[in-house]
C-alpha cells in the first residue's frame, strides 16, 4: 500500500507537498521523509524549476507512490493526475515557495501542474506556503502585496527565517526549518481531525 500510516493503522491525512525552483528545493526531501514518518500519505508536485535542483527520484522512494512533474503526466484511471491528486488533499504545502510561485498562486495562474493543483483543491483544504527566497526579493512590494492576497484567502505564511542566504546576503529569506514546517502541518491535520480548523 502507498504512503504512510500511523501507529493506529490510520493514515494522519494526504498531504500534497508543491516542490518550486529554489536551492532549498532539496530540504523538501527531508520534509517528505518527516511527513511520512509521521504518518501522512504525501503526494508530491514539482514544477520544471524544481527539477533542475532535485530529482524526482527521492521524493518518489520516501513518498512510496508517483511524483508529478509535469501537467500532462500520464493518468490513473479517467481522472487527470493533478485533479486527482487534488481531490485526495487534506493539505497542500508549498515548501520551497519562491516569489515566482507565489506570484502565480496569488493571480491564479495554472499554467503548471502546481498551479493547477493549487486551484483544484477542495473547499477549506489548508493551503500552506513556505518562502525562501533572496530578502530583496521577499521585501518588494509586489512579493509583500501577493503575501497579503493569499492570506486573504486564508492561506498560512510558514516563515521566511532569517540567516545567511545562498545568495551571499545575511538577512531574511531562508525556508523555515523543515521540522518547524512539519510540525505545522501535522498541527493542521490532527486539528482538522478534531474538527478545530
Amino acid at each position: 500500500m502507498e504512503g504512510s500510516v500511523n501507529g493506529s493503522g490510520e493514515s494522519l491525512g494526504t498531504v500534497v507537498l508543491g516542490v518550486t525552483g529554489s536551492i532549498a528545493a532539496h530540504r523538501a526531501v527531508d520534509l517528505t521523509s518527516l511527513l511520512v514518518k509521521a504518518g501522512c500519505v504525501v503526494r508530491v508536485v514539482m514544477t520544471a524549476d524544481a527539477q533542475r535542483f532535485v530529482t524526482d527520484l527521492p521524493f518518489k522512494t520516501l513518498s512510496r507512490g508517483p511524483v508529478i512533474t509535469d501537467l500532462y503526466d500520464e493518468e490513473e484511471g479517467w481522472k487527470p493526475s493533478h485533479i486527482r491528486v487534488a481531490d485526495e488533499a487534506d493539505l497542500m504545502v508549498i515548501a520551497p515557495a519562491t516569489a515566482n510561485t507565489m506570484a502565480r498562486l496569488a493571480h491564479g495562474m495554472a499554467e503548471d501542474a502546481l498551479g493547477c493543483v493549487a486551484l483544484a483543491l477542495n473547499p477549506g483544504v489548508p493551503l500552506l506556503v513556505a518562502p525562501a527566497m533572496n530578502g530583496k526579493m521577499w521585501m518588494h512590494p509586489a512579493t509583500q502585496s501577493n503575501v497579503a492576497i493569499l492570506v486573504s484567502r486564508g492561506a498560512e505564511i510558514l516563515g521566511p527565517d532569517r540567516g545567511m542566504l545562498s545568495c551571499g546576503y545575511e538577512g531574511v529569506g531562508r525556508l523555515l526549518p523543515v521540522d518547524q514546517i512539519a510540525e505545522r502541518v501535522l498541527e493542521v491535520l490532527r486539528a482538522r481531525r478534531h474538527g478545530n480548523s
